[in-house]
């Protein structure tokens, strides 16, 4: 029997909780602390070797991390871990990320928004609803053009994979401007202009750190073509939002297919926009909700467990968070 111990910190039902717990066990004892005490969570957070949480921003309190072991992991299910307390986490703690576990079905509803968007599919269902049979306006034929990633890891790679059937061609950035996948164009964040100015269809799939928050502002906005497609799945503050919504405005063929907002429930206590992006036929929005499909919960929490278990076997973790890239 191992001596490793992993407190986890959710309770996510059956059918996910024993997908972690089953990986887990190959490697340590289980405690689930959610339904503990005060104390009796002080005491399994201290004698933890790992600790897994789903959404820990919420799940630990910033006064519990002083109780962690040094050398232990902080593991999340989340593929973004920018809403963590990082002042309050021990610099002797390792944190991972679940860094593409939800890629695939995120890829997906990808996907149905830059088709949405090209094909004016909420445009002609109106004018149908309206009674007025409107066959004047065309859509975009995909073959030929380009999709822009930026932040080609688990996200942006799967929704290439997607892509590359309909004949679009790929343009990359990642940080090390490198890699082995079939793309027209691959480099590194400074070569951001070139592919904002040459991409047809834009996706944001980076993570939000201190380097790419507004990172997308009216600058940026004013290098892409006035009838290009731009979506944002990864967080709200990349895009710098009066200057999204102004593009928006003043150029009704620039589209844009928003799901990650700036100020949402789950970190904010509440939705609210700032200027008024629902009176705009441009605009297509969904409830930060991309990853969210039967069945992926177990899935990610898998995932992340597995990660667990390779830190507590020696292994080298994947997705190793740098506090430095967060804290201002």
């Amino acid at each position: 029997m191992s001596n490793k111990i992993v407190a986890v910190t959710f309770d996510l039902g059956e059918e996910t909780n024993a997908a972690a717990e089953t990986v887990l066990t190959a490697a340590a004892e289980t405690r689930w602390i959610n339904s503990m005490d005060p104390t009796g969570r002080q005491t399994a957070l201290s004698e933890s070797d790992a600790v897994l949480s789903f959404m820990m921003h919420n799940e630990i309190q910033a006064g519990e991390y002083e109780y962690l072991k040094d050398g232990c992991l902080l593991q999340t299910m989340l593929a973004g871990v920018d809403a963590l307390p990082f002042d309050a986490i021990p610099d002797t703690v390792t944190i991972c990320a679940n860094t593409g576990a939800w890629a695939d079905p995120m890829a997906e509803h990808i996907l149905g928004m830059i088709l949405a968007l090209g094909k004016n599919f909420m445009y002609c269902h109106r004018k149908l609803a309206e009674g007025e049979f409107d066959r004047s306006i065309s859509s975009t034929w995909f073959r030929g053009k380009t999709c822009g990633v930026i932040g080609y890891g688990g996200i942006g790679k799967a929704v290439a994979r997607l892509l590359r059937p309909m004949g679009m061609k790929i343009m990359a950035l990642n940080t090390s401007g490198k890699t082995g996948d079939d793309v027209a164009f691959i480099g590194s964040m400074d070569q951001l202009d070139h592919v904002l100015a040459d991409s047809d269809v834009l996706v944001v799939a980076l993570p939000l750190t201190k380097k790419t928050r507004d990172l997308i502002g009216a600058r940026e906005l004013s290098l892409m073509k006035e009838d290009a497609i731009l979506i944002n799945p990864a967080r709200g503050r990349i895009i710098d939002q009066e200057a999204l919504y102004q593009r928006l405005k003043d150029f009704p063929d620039f589209r844009a297919g928003i799901d990650a907002w700036w100020v949402e429930p789950f970190t904010h206590g509440e939705f609210r926009v700032d200027y008024p992006f629902f009176e705009l036929d441009n605009l297509l929005g969904s409830p930060h909700n991309t990853n969210l499909v039967d069945g992926i919960y177990p899935e990610a929490a898998g995932a992340a467990a597995r990660n667990v278990v390779a830190f507590l076997k020696g292994g080298a973790p994947r997705s190793i968070v740098d506090p430095e890239d967060y804290v201002v």
